[in-house]
């Protein structure tokens, strides 16, 4: 599950007490797939690309996709060379037949330790695409990803920038752009590009609180990132641009072990 402005499907609605949507995205887990596969899809133009980067060369390597969707991003990855990969998601929302040298498990990423498919396993790369915002503890979730973290391995976690929701809050609600984001409350809006029937409430977080986060679980920040449109993508769809330059995009991090946590 991933982006900003089309992808980011979260929910409270059967949610964990400490996440976001649980049962909206089990609704919404179609319409995440067609808004992926638009043209103009900020996964497909800003996030993705920049999230490939980072994961580097995959030859040979395991990838574990926590929140995959239908899976579509690991199979690019085996395509590329890696092997013995697994993704989870809630939804199930799998292919039938998915490609040799990958996996996709139902399960709950608020247990990861109690999947049993990962039960002694290991794996190179661990990835969190806005997925761990669902998480009813998060430090809990990353720290039963770090146990199944190979050696010299590292996670990649992604979540909408806060400030995105800050903007539309003060919009909404005539507030200021500070009073939003320092905001502890949760907020409810209805995600018009997918399916504006499904109202979602989402927990509002900063990212001192992401920061924090990440320590307490003992990882720490190896590289951190603010990904943009390229220019050739801003001038074929300024509309892409206009959001972007209003909701600032996500965050990604590449996250490793602190030593002797």
């Amino acid at each position: 599950m991933t982006t900003s402005d089309d992808m980011d499907p979260t929910a409270e609605v059967g949610a964990h007490p400490g996440g976001d949507a649980v049962e909206p995205w089990l609704t919404l887990a179609q319409g995440y797939e067609r808004a992926r596969a638009r043209e103009d899809s900020l996964d497909r133009l800003v996030e993705w690309p920049a999230q490939r980067e980072i994961l580097g060369d995959v030859t040979g390597l395991s990838v574990l996709d926590v929140g995959c969707g239908n899976g579509a991003k690991l199979a690019e990855l085996v395509a590329a060379g890696a092997t013995a990969c697994v993704g989870l998601d809630i939804s199930g929302n799998f292919p039938p037949a998915p490609p040799t040298g990958m996996e996709l498990v139902r399960g709950d990423l608020s247990e990861l330790e109690r999947v049993p498919e990962l039960a002694g396993r290991t794996f190179d790369r661990i990835m969190f695409l806005q997925s761990i915002g669902y998480a009813s503890d998060p430090v809990r979730t990353l720290r039963s990803a770090r146990a199944t973290l190979a050696d010299d391995g590292f996670l990649l976690v992604t979540r909408t920038h806060p400030i995105r929701y800050a903007v539309e809050r003060s919009e909404q609600n005539g507030t200021t752009l500070g009073e939003e984001y320092f905001s502890t409350g949760r907020f409810t809006y209805r995600h018009r590009g997918w399916n504006d029937q499904v109202a979602l409430t989402k927990r509002a977080y900063t990212v001192s609180d992401l920061l924090n986060i990440f320590s307490t679980a003992g990882l720490w920040i190896e590289h951190a990132s603010e990904p943009q449109l390229p220019e050739d993508a801003r001038r074929r769809y300024p509309h892409k641009q206009a959001w972007m330059d209003r909701h600032l995009g996500i965050l990604i991090f590449k996250l490793r072990p602190l030593p002797g946590r």
